[in-house]
């Protein structure tokens, strides 16, 4: 459903500056030569966008931000696992606008901090631990009760900023694609908090692209993610005034939950020749165990499977992690 409404809708949403242009898109050829062929390879590479050691999280804490800002907020807090990308990212955002951070991590508190905690704590973020993914919420919730009892204005962030305003950063990102390269027929990406897989299926949606999105789960079940995937569609259909429109035009959410292993951050035999692979064949560094690994992972399983066929273009969208390296 092209509504141009809806797209002059989408395009006017504030932004913090965070995104300063179009990340790149590359071939992969080297890596189809290395599977015997296939479709044509791409790369999107939001792993490059040069604020905050990139990642998708910095697309959507672009749109979130800025609206916590518009708010009169003075402290940006969310949630995350202790190497979370989202955190550093929420802490570079806060940094960049002025701001204070709390952030709440799951998980124990590093002896010695390393990669996405050493940079949580360069960026000056105020840290808390909690034992488990289920106190996180309860935990931030306290965390604001707590920060306006002493005059402050938390702004809250959800995990992932998968909120609608977030995910509809990566229905503008499907716009920017757009403007590179003919729409491909698959793109495939990490899937866990479902904004980045909503708002890539809203701007196909928006645009009336024939590309398939292609979710390679990181932890939840495919049901699950499908559930919160339409739920953040339905979020930015509301949003953009489309009426339902946006929704019913929208197709369902494509999950492979079959690369997890044994659960989130855990690498897998899979991911770890992924790994190796990009980086022999590309120099592309993926590293994330959590999420960009196991992705690519799943590319090269359905590339070796056969289930895209040889005269189709396959992009990957490089979500970030490379932090997860040095962890």
């Amino acid at each position: 459903m092209r509504d141009p409404n809806a797209i002059a809708a989408l395009n006017a949403l504030p932004s913090a500056g965070l995104v300063a242009g179009p990340t790149p898109v590359e071939e992969m050829s080297r890596l189809r030569a290395a599977l015997g062929g296939g479709p044509r390879l791409l790369v999107k590479r939001d792993d490059a966008l040069p604020f905050g050691f990139g990642g998708n999280k910095v697309r959507k804490l672009d749109l979130v931000s800025a609206r916590a800002r518009a708010e009169g907020a003075d402290t940006l807090l969310t949630v995350g696992g202790v190497q979370s990308n989202h955190a550093r990212a929420t802490a570079a955002a806060a940094v960049r606008l002025g701001l204070r951070c709390v952030l709440i991590l799951n998980g124990a508190r590093p002896d010695r901090p390393t990669g996405n905690t050493l940079l949580d704590g360069l960026l000056g973020a105020e840290l808390e631990y909690v034992s488990s993914r289920a106190e996180r919420a309860p935990a931030m919730r306290a965390a604001a009760d707590r920060l306006r009892a002493q005059g402050r204005r938390p702004f809250e962030i959800p995990l992932g900023a998968s909120t609608p305003l977030g995910a509809m950063a990566y229905a503008r990102a499907v716009a920017e694609l757009a403007t590179q390269i003919p729409a491909p027929d698959v793109i495939v990406h990490a899937t866990s908090s479902g904004g980045t897989q909503a708002g890539l299926v809203a701007g196909g949606a928006l645009l009336e692209l024939p590309t398939r999105v292609l979710g390679i789960s990181a932890d939840d079940p495919a049901p699950a993610l499908e559930a919160v995937v339409g739920d953040l569609v339905s979020g930015i259909d509301a949003a953009l005034g489309t009426d339902g429109r946006l929704k019913a035009s929208a197709p369902r959410a494509m999950i492979d939950d079959s690369f997890v292993g044994e659960g989130y951050g855990i690498p897998t035999p899979a991911s770890r020749e992924a790994l190796a692979l990009a980086a022999r064949s590309e120099g592309l560094f993926l590293l994330d165990p959590t999420y960009t690994a196991k992705a690519m992972a799943g590319l090269i399983a359905h590339v070796r499977a056969g289930r895209f066929r040889s005269d189709e273009t396959v992009l990957f969208w490089h979500t970030g992690g490379q932090v997860g390296l040095f962890a």
